[in-house]
């Protein structure tokens, strides 16, 4: 019985890797210029399933008043680190199988299929990246209530430019540090028509004529991603004020493509399998490597308990949250 070997392949791994890495590193660019560097998306080689940082803890009693009449021994700062640990999350691409045939039957050569599925693929990998960050964020400033504003049980349970103001109170002088706004599209345009309604800044016909929510010196990142949703009755909506780094997505295992053709059935079938891995970490969180484990699913991920705070005070988290319903 004949065999194939690797030399009867047609092998195009050059083909997707060239849809993928062109639609990717766009994805990346787009995300860390818009973010204003709080979403930050980037590539290095890591091995191991977790990533330690540490850092100093910041001193309290740094600076205190001192007694002038005593001469008595003055009690010691003690210098702290604690650490911040990142997870890595394995992924695999398909596999995917196109029959030859297929393309050929609309005029196509079937090398377009690798092309197709890596511009699919790049697209798929940056949002699977962005979901599972906003899912981090998301329940770990939720479990922080120093940085949640809740306003479900309030008679205003949307969002509005009060209730972003009242977000960002939660940093009180260091409100500064948030840089950027995500939020769903949903909450985009109840903000829209509390601008509209209330003429913020008297520029209501430029809100409408060029469809441009004032985000007080901050750009919103408008994405309709699931993390930003928690089920209910209604839904809970989740609004995100972030800090710059305040999440980290790092590409740390190259994508390994494989791509194979199939015989033995009735048609010749092009097989196309990947798989890749990231680090995902939250300013100011370790992820707890002994409840959270390796490798988590998306329960584990969501679980905010399974995000440790590690910085001492609150202005070094990774933002602050609303957590609103929609008009």
């Amino acid at each position: 019985m004949a065999t194939s070997v690797a030399s009867d392949f047609k092998v195009y791994q050059q083909q997707f890797f060239g849809g993928m890495t062109e639609t990717l590193q766009q994805a990346v660019d787009v995300m860390n210029a818009s973010s204003n560097g709080a979403i930050a998306m980037t590539t290095e080689r890591m091995r191991g399933d977790f990533e330690y940082e540490s850092f100093f803890e910041s001193l309290a009693t740094l600076v205190s008043r001192q007694d002038t009449s005593s001469t008595s021994p003055a009690t010691a700062v003690k210098l702290t680190q604690d650490e911040i640990v990142r997870v890595k999350l394995h992924r695999k691409i398909g596999p995917v199988e196109v029959t030859r045939k297929a393309f050929l039957q609309i005029g196509q050569d079937p090398e377009l299929a690798s092309f197709i599925l890596g511009q699919q693929t790049a697209q798929a990998v940056a949002e699977n990246m962005l979901n599972s960050a906003l899912l981090a964020a998301r329940v770990s400033l939720a479990n922080t209530a120093a940085v949640m504003n809740d306003v479900t049980g309030s008679s205003v349970k949307h969002t509005t430019h009060k209730n972003l103001i009242n977000t960002l109170r939660k940093f009180g002088d260091k409100q500064g540090r948030i840089v950027a706004w995500v939020l769903h599209s949903s909450n985009w345009f109840d903000l829209s028509v509390d601008g509209v309604e209330n003429q913020i800044d008297s520029i209501a016909s430029d809100i409408i004529r060029v469809l441009e929510v004032p985000g007080m010196g901050r750009p919103f990142i408008v994405t309709d991603s699931p993390s930003l949703i928690t089920a209910g009755s209604p839904d809970s909506y989740y609004v995100l004020g972030l800090t710059s780094m305040g999440i980290q997505a790092v590409l740390t295992e190259d994508q390994y493509i494989t791509t194979e053709e199939v015989t033995g059935g009735e048609q010749i079938v092009n097989r196309i399998q990947g798989e890749y891995a990231f680090n995902l970490g939250v300013k100011g969180y370790r992820w707890d490597v002994t409840n959270g484990g390796a490798n988590p699913d998306d329960s584990s991920l969501g679980t905010g308990s399974n995000w440790d705070r590690a910085a001492t005070s609150d202005k070094d988290l990774a933002g602050v949250v609303l957590k609103c319903h929609i008009a």
